[in-house]
């Protein structure tokens, strides 16, 4: 197993060491006997940075190789994973033994840091607030959750939380790492004592504030966290998952929302605060203006359908409709067969548009012999397009509207054949 390093120095980010094993398949990678690179585990995800080897005649760097992905093996051991393909020197040319220096990715290091610090205190604070205890921590590129086991939540105990959480950040608080033994920690009161796989237990302890098993890189004093903004929360299966950002990820979390909402106030010509209230105007509008088009919509559809069956000879006791509208979408041409059909109890309607997409509707009052989805199903097929329906009704798509004009001729001739 190795020596990891950043158990007992999360800011360690340079450290020396050799080479344990080579690794060609399936990825590059490489296995130290000692290393300070964190493997993704517990919710905190991994490391990156670059292995340097160096020139066993001079002892002198001459190869620098990306770590891409760190993970720890079932063996235990910790694997570090190459960018590949390894260009700078071939890896059949480093053997157990070689001298390697290992450089973290300090701005990614200290990010994982404030975010898994920060969690150990959010997590605290919904306990001490409200009982709520941590089921499970994730912590991602963008932003990090944790799920408490609990009924409901509202706004005001997140806020709580939150506030109760940035107090603790700003009285710098040391942050302590210590090893117990699992009797020892049994009888110290920590916030979750984790499964028994081993006897010795390293503990984060936040001074007089939050006391757990862990073993994730942290910051030295609460002060270092830099801050903590609470996102959003929302029910999910186990309870209710909070997500969260700290340090400069809250910082730029916060710098973005501020420019979008800047920029949604310069659309309303209103203060950032008065967004929501013009946002609700605004839908208001909208839903207004949908109805009234919805009424004129049926209204046009109404006086076309009657306008049109006046127009056309009835023949062989029904009247058939052949129209391309190019200036009307699907939705109002489905409308125009609806009304066509009901308007009179014998009438074929063969409709088609290409605004904004080519489409065909297909429809007969009730009554009438035919199947107008089986003809649908039979037009589209020649034009390469989905669609289908019931006997009465049917609609279907086109990829380009050419051949519409010939498709509607010929389903309009198999009508007057039957």
């Amino acid at each position: 197993m190795n020596d990891r390093l950043y158990y007992r120095d999360s800011f360690l980010y340079n450290f020396d060491a050799a080479v344990s094993d080579v690794l060609e398949t399936p990825r590059p990678a490489l296995i130290l006997d000692r290393t300070a690179f964190y493997p993704t585990s517990g919710g905190q995800i991994h490391d990156t940075g670059w292995i340097t080897i160096a020139d066993p005649d001079t002892s002198e760097a001459n190869s620098r190789l990306r770590v891409t992905e760190v993970v720890e093996a079932e063996d235990g051991r910790i694997v570090h994973y190459l960018e590949a393909p390894v260009k700078d020197v071939p890896l059949k040319a480093v053997q157990p033994g070689s001298r390697v220096r290992g450089e973290i990715d300090a701005a990614r290091r200290r990010d994982h840091m404030q975010q898994h610090s920060a969690q150990h205190v959010l997590s605290a604070a919904f306990v001490r607030l409200f009982n709520m205890p941590t089921v499970s921590f994730h912590m991602g590129d963008d932003y990090c959750s944790i799920d408490l086991d609990t009924p409901s939540l509202t706004k005001n105990q997140v806020e709580a939380a939150e506030k109760l959480a940035n107090e603790i950040m700003i009285e710098n608080r040391p942050v302590d790492v210590r090893y117990v033994t699992r009797d020892e920690a049994a009888s110290l009161g920590l916030r979750k004592l984790p499964p028994a796989e081993r006897d010795l237990l390293r503990l984060i302890d936040i001074r007089d504030f939050d006391l757990t098993a862990c073993g994730g890189t942290h910051v030295s004093h609460s002060g270092q966290i830099g801050g903590i903004l609470l996102r959003k929360f929302e029910k999910v299966r186990q309870g209710y998952r909070v997500e969260f950002v700290a340090g400069q990820r809250a910082v730029s979390t916060a710098r973005n929302d501020f420019s979008t909402l800047t920029e949604a106030a310069a659309l309303f010509s209103t203060h950032i605060y008065d967004v929501p209230q013009q946002a609700r105007k605004a839908l208001e509008e909208i839903r207004s203006l949908r109805k009234q088009l919805e009424q004129s919509q049926d209204e046009l559809a109404v006086a076309q359908a009657a306008t049109t069956l006046a127009e056309t000879p009835e023949k062989n006791g029904r009247k058939l409709i052949v129209r391309a509208l190019a200036d009307r979408d699907l939705n109002f041409v489905k409308l125009l067969a609806q009304k066509l059909t009901r308007q009179s109890s014998a009438v074929i309607a063969l409709l088609a548009t290409t605004s904004p997409q080519p489409a065909l509707v297909f429809a007969q009052s009730p009554g009438q012999p035919y199947d107008m989805g089986a003809l649908m199903k039979e037009t589209l097929s020649k034009l390469g397009g989905r669609g289908g329906g019931s006997k009465d009704l049917a609609q279907g798509g086109t990829p380009s509207p050419e051949g519409l004009p010939a498709a509607l001729d010929e389903a309009a001739h198999k009508v007057s054949m039957a």
